[in-house]
């Protein structure tokens, strides 16, 4: 099978609207407030721990950034590609931001009101149908919008974290239960030669996305559903943290300083295990998949079943690729743009669901759940794609580049619909696991 890009191709274009665009601004905030309601003032200045910054810098920054690229980076120049001061992410890591003068929520809110009054302002005026690719189809607009949803994600991260009283949210919508059905079970086999991965896509895809190309992959069989806590289980039951032959070096050296005898935020009940999300605590849901793990344990696990973790490009071809078509989907049920009921993202069930809750969520090569409930760990290192060039920035995802961080792939339960499709990029050191992460196994043919 040879399948032909031409480099000057272009995904086709996406009328912006103004209308459509104040919309979602809008929706995107009152989401950004609903999440905090419940929480104190005293909770969202506090730094709850050194991986991640107070909540009340998330605030400012969401607003300083869109004031940075909705303001001042229009008409046809870039001024800053960060802010500068106190809500720059590279002068001021998470690590010491619970040290900063951060104003107070009252002070935090109002500046954002009025950023927002302005960005609106603008709008009315700017032309979305520009040759200027910031404006051009509203780029510059649904990348201020995808980094609010995503410092959302971070937000319940920190919220996840937090000390004392656990974190209660205002809104907690039920999930759905399992749907019986066999062929989430076991491995499909993946076998189509050449395939195509990334996007052109200008309107709403990042940087490190682009451009589509193609790869050549052998034969592999991958999981056709995430690891599950049973499974994981299995792996603990059978001594998995206290053998070293299932650790890379890298991993032994971080199960020795961390301790760690299971995945985060779960704890000994007596001879068996509770584990939390927020302020739920149950025991793990067998059927659902393991999460809060990070690679060096995804990793060990792979090794103890036999089996290795996906590169990325395998992880998107069985995510994507239509073998009878010869083409990608951009979710794995087809181009409708993702929604609650398609799988478990948006952030309001505040958990993973059992495997086989959301009938839709399978892939044309028949794997179930690879957008929503845990971000996946890929074996690759975050590199920029066969042409790659920075837009509109380089420290988006340019300055990332390199072995540190490994790729992971799909979205979790606290990821918002538009911030995620087949072909999005998420990257991570290997010993985070306060991340919503989970993973499937793969192996050679």
């Amino acid at each position: 099978m040879t399948i032909a890009i031409n480099p000057n191709e272009r995904a086709p274009r996406v009328a912006a609207s103004r209308v459509e665009i104040a919309r979602l601004l809008a929706e995107a905030r009152a989401r950004t407030l609903r999440l905090i309601e419940t929480v104190s003032e005293e909770d969202l200045h506090k730094q709850h721990d050194p991986l991640m910054g107070p909540v009340l810098w998330d605030l400012g920054h969401i607003g300083a950034f869109e004031e940075l690229w909705l303001d001042r980076n229009l008409d046809g120049k870039v001024e800053f590609v960060e802010m500068p001061g106190m809500y720059n992410p590279f002068e001021h890591p998470r690590r010491v931001r619970g040290a900063l003068p951060l104003p107070t929520l009252a002070a935090t809110l109002a500046s954002m009101a009025e950023i927002r009054e302005r960005v609106l302002e603008r709008l009315h005026r700017v032309d979305l149908e520009s040759d200027d690719p910031l404006l051009r189809d509203g780029y510059v607009y649904h990348m201020v919008l995808q980094h609010e949803y995503q410092h959302n994600e971070t937000m319940l991260q920190t919220l996840q974290l937090k000390t004392g009283e656990p974190y209660s949210p205002a809104e907690r919508r039920p999930l759905p239960s399992a749907v019986p059905n066999a062929s989430t079970r076991g491995m499909a086999r993946i076998d189509v030669g050449e395939a195509t991965v990334g996007t052109d896509d200008r309107s709403h895809a990042y940087d490190n996305e682009r451009p589509r190309h193609v790869v050549r992959l052998a034969p592999y069989w991958i999981d056709r559903s995430p690891v599950t806590n049973e499974q994981y289980l299995g792996f603990m039951e059978d001594g998995g943290y206290s053998r070293p032959e299932l650790w890379s070096e890298a991993g032994r050296a971080w199960l020795t300083e961390s301790g760690a005898e299971a995945p985060k935020y779960w704890r000994r009940d007596g001879a068996a295990w509770l584990r939390r999300s927020m302020d739920n605590v149950t025991a793990p849901n067998p059927a659902a998949p393991v999460i809060h793990v990070c690679y060096h344990e995804a990793e060990a696990f792979a090794r103890w079943a036999g089996k290795r973790l996906p590169t990325e490009a395998e992880w998107e071809v069985a995510a994507s690729w239509e073998p009878d078509a010869e083409r990608p989907r951009q979710f794995p049920w087809g181009g409708r743009p993702a929604d609650g009921d398609d799988a478990n993202l948006d952030q309001l069930g505040f958990d993973v669901a059992p495997v086989g809750a959301y009938p839709a969520n399978v892939s044309p090569l028949g794997c179930y759940g690879m957008i929503g409930d845990a971000w996946e760990w890929t074996s690759t290192d975050l590199v920029g794609y066969p042409g790659f060039v920075a837009f509109p920035y380089p420290e988006y995802s340019e300055v990332f580049f390199g072995t540190e961080y490994k790729v992971l792939r799909g979205g979790s339960w606290a990821t918002r619909p538009a911030a995620i499709r087949n072909t999005f990029r998420n990257w991570d050191y290997p010993i985070r696991r306060q991340i919503f992460s989970g993973f499937r196994c793969a192996r050679d043919d």
